[in-house]
């Protein structure tokens, strides 16, 4: 057992339970909830508690929150979110993709002590600490600006000993850049997590990754590019291929997002798309995954021991 920071203070890894390691109560841009909440919604805290609270009902934990600063992240909300449904919720410390052109000159040392600070002190000015550090590369592989956080919280994580998720992109093996970067910092690659790996069906590229001692979030259902349905194979071929220990399942589902008058995708599809919210994983993916011939007692155990034994370092 291990103990991890939550949004309430230190957690005991034995009462994890149920843990959805990527997902997002509220995502945007940095200050939207605090600065334009109209664009969210002025309802958003409401509509934030009623999906923890029926995810809860249906035996859900814990959620990872993978919202870093630049995406929004508000600590007051995860707060009053966890004290309201009961449900832990861990935070994150660390950048997302865009790096803006006035951090030019801040150096890895720099990101580092702003991330040890928000794991050992507080974030944003409260004493509401991070339990997890994340990073971010994408399409364009690993870019200069990326790499510098990287770096950063490579060396938080070593001060620290908090774990790492990375935000990446399998489907051009991005993760090779960002591993080749922890394994120069000299990171415990036993303590890292890819993001967005059942973003591609190259399940000898993530048996790479699991053999290089990483867990993989298989976080993105129902996803787009991959159907659903080619994910949970995904799953199911890893599963088979005796890793279900360090999967991690999730959704990168947003509770409350930017309510734009003309969105990319309508508020109507993402429903017709995900209907179930966080219970997506159970009333959907869990069933494929009971036709394909998978043990309930492996399926118990998803969602459980991944998490569990990420955050222990096992």
């Amino acid at each position: 057992m291990a103990t991890i920071n939550s949004v309430l203070g230190p957690l005991d890894t034995s009462e994890l339970g149920f843990t959805l390691m990527h997902e997002h109560l509220l995502c945007g841009f940095a200050g939207v909830s605090e600065n334009f909440p109209e664009l969210v919604g002025l309802d958003f805290m409401e509509r934030i508690v009623d999906g923890l609270t029926r995810a809860k009902d249906a035996g859900v934990r814990t959620v990872l929150d993978a919202t870093t600063i630049d995406l929004g992240r508000n600590v007051n909300v995860m707060v009053q979110a966890s004290r309201h449904t009961g449900v832990n919720i861990i935070a994150c410390t660390g950048w997302w993709l865009d790096i803006p052109p006035f951090f030019e000159g801040v150096s890895p040392n720099q990101f580092a002590d702003i991330f040890i600070r928000e794991i050992r002190e507080g974030m944003c000015g409260t004493e509401v600490k991070a339990g997890i550090l994340k990073a971010a590369s994408d399409i364009s592989g690993l870019t200069r600006g990326e790499e510098l956080v990287l770096r950063g919280v490579a060396r938080a994580h070593l001060e620290t000993g908090s774990p790492i998720m990375l935000h990446s992109y399998p489907a051009g093996r991005v993760g090779e850049q960002q591993l080749a970067v922890l394994k120069e910092e000299g990171a415990n690659l036993r303590r890292v997590k890819l993001d967005h790996s059942n973003d591609t069906t190259d399940v000898e590229y993530l048996i790479w990754i699991l053999g290089q001692g990483c867990y993989l979030g298989l976080d993105r259902y129902p996803g787009r590019n991959v159907s659903p349905l080619a994910r949970t194979k995904t799953m199911k071929a890893l599963i088979d291929a005796g890793y279900e220990d360090r999967l991690c399942p999730s959704h990168d589902c947003l509770l409350a997002r930017v309510m734009a008058d003309n969105p990319m995708i309508s508020e109507e599809e993402r429903l017709r798309l995900n209907p179930h919210g966080y219970l997506y994983m159970k009333k959907v993916v869990f069933p494929w995954l009971r036709e394909m011939g998978v043990p309930e007692s492996t399926i118990g155990r998803l969602c459980v021991d991944g998490p569990r034994n990420f955050f222990e370092g096992d």
